[in-house]
């Protein structure tokens, strides 16, 4: 039998019932990702597996490095076949990290290929996959067809003039992508440097001076507006924890104008300056009924060495241990407390804030929406079946697991929409065993109808990107 079967993961009848014929079929709402726009703008062809399988993907790059592979054939120079060959010879040592399981699904669901990966299969691996990339079925475009992907959420700097959006969107693909707002450089207060670098680019895309608070808030709605013009639906900010602060307009103004001096805000100013500005952002949101993502817990670039050498985003970031419950409880009720909270999507880093973070939901439903708070899919390290079943167990247990809006593939690479039939596998194990021990009922109508929802309804009719 293959590795990667038709039951894979699949552990009871009931399961492969739920999969089979309610879950597998079901199109992808991918509706937070990082693919780069300019590749869809392109449609873009890869010249080989080693671009299209280990460009930007900082997974593989971190089980190299453990693996003694050096730097130069993750993010280095050399030759892309030495670099897939580095890979193959990794991947063996890899098993029970889920980039065993996803590296196998990827080749059999994008190149046919029904192959143990090692060193010894590499070279036709290469050689067959190299062909198959060659076809219009595995350029951008026939990769988002094939897998049907029906929304693309990117992840956009407000600076982004969206050109390549703009052209996506006469190409009348079966596919609509659509930006995301992610102002995350906007908060950088105490990084004066970078922080007036990142100023000055917005300036110059509103083609107005940005000397005040005021200002720059004036410009970041500017942006806001395009990007809902350009069919943007969500926010999305990268953060430590939620922050929170008792400030005013003038103590904020104060620590605008010392960040536009050329002086480092502290972190009690950064943290009264974020919080502002955050919640700025939210009321916007809700003003235009868009969602608005938090995603919280990433200690990032802890490898200072590595950082100066390759940049951020290059696999050096770790789960961190930070507060998180108490801040965002107070952000969240700034907003609501105006009847200003939108939809939100709360993604946690640790799973020892399952708990605490799936009770946070609770809180702030007001009717108004079904899950109008989520809790998010198990993210970045989380992204693994024991992650996601604790993730879903947590919801399960404390909110609505049916109106979750499910999974996302957070991902640089068009490699990556397996994730989602890995999701929905591990789903329906976790419903399936529930129905074979009496402790759902075995009524695959109401369950399966729950997991289709799970798979793509809820997001559909939750993100409003139609």
């Amino acid at each position: 039998m293959s590795f990667i079967h038709d039951d894979f993961l699949l552990q009871s009848d009931a399961a492969r019932e739920l999969f089979h014929n309610y879950a597998k079929d079901e199109p992808i709402h991918d509706y937070h990702c990082h693919l780069p726009p300019q590749d869809v703008a392109n449609n873009r062809r890869f010249k080989d597996l080693a671009e299209i399988w280990l460009e930007g993907d900082h997974y593989k790059w971190r089980a190299m490095r453990s693996n003694g592979v050096s730097e130069t054939y993750c993010t280095g120079e050399a030759d892309p076949y030495d670099k897939f060959l580095a890979w193959c010879r990794t991947v063996p040592h890899t098993l029970r990290n889920p980039l065993y399981h996803w590296s196998h699904i990827e080749l059999k669901r994008y190149f046919d290929i029904d192959v143990i990966i090692n060193e010894e299969s590499a070279k036709d691996i290469w050689e067959a996959a190299n062909e198959k990339l060659k076809t219009d079925e595995l350029s951008a475009h026939g990769i988002l067809k094939k897998f049907k992907v029906k929304v693309v959420g990117t992840t956009d700097d407000p600076v982004d003039d969206l050109a390549n959006h703009k052209i996506i969107a006469g190409q009348g693909l079966d596919t609509k992508v659509v930006p995301t707002f992610r102002p995350d450089k906007a908060l950088n207060v105490d990084q004066a440097e970078a922080f007036n670098a990142w100023v000055d680019k917005l300036a110059s895309v509103v083609g107005k001076e940005i000397t005040s608070l005021q200002a720059l808030l004036d410009a970041l709605k500017e942006r806001h507006d395009f990007f809902h013009e350009m069919g943007g639906r969500l926010s999305d900010h990268g953060l430590e924890r939620c922050f929170f602060a008792e400030t005013s307009e003038q103590e904020v103004a104060s620590i605008f104008d010392k960040a536009r001096g050329g002086s480092n805000a502290t972190p009690a100013e950064k943290e009264a300056f974020a919080f502002y500005l955050m919640r700025e952002f939210g009321r916007w949101n809700a003003e235009k009924s868009w969602t608005m993502q938090l995603h919280v817990g990433a200690i990032r670039n802890n490898n200072s060495r590595m950082m100066r050498k390759l940049g951020p985003d290059t696999g050096f970031d770790s789960i961190g241990d930070f507060p998180q419950v108490q801040t965002m409880s107070r952000f969240l009720d700034s907003l609501d407390s105006t009847a200003q909270l939108p939809k939100t999507v709360l993604y946690n880093l640790n799973w020892a804030d399952n708990y605490a973070m799936a009770t946070m939901l609770g809180n702030f439903q007001d009717g108004t929406v079904p899950g109008k708070i989520q809790l998010g899919s198990g993210w970045w390290f989380l992204d693994q079946k024991e992650g996601m079943e604790a993730q879903m167990n947590a919801l399960s247990s404390l909110g609505l697991l049916s109106r979750f809006v499910g999974m996302l593939t957070d991902s640089r690479s068009f490699l990556s929409y397996p994730r989602h039939e890995y999701f929905r596998r591990i789903l329906c194990n976790l419903l399936g065993t529930d129905i074979e021990n009496g402790e759902l009922p075995r009524d695959f109508a109401h369950v399966g109808g729950m997991v289709k929802d799970i798979c793509f309804t809820n997001a559909y009719n939750y993100f409003g990107v139609k």
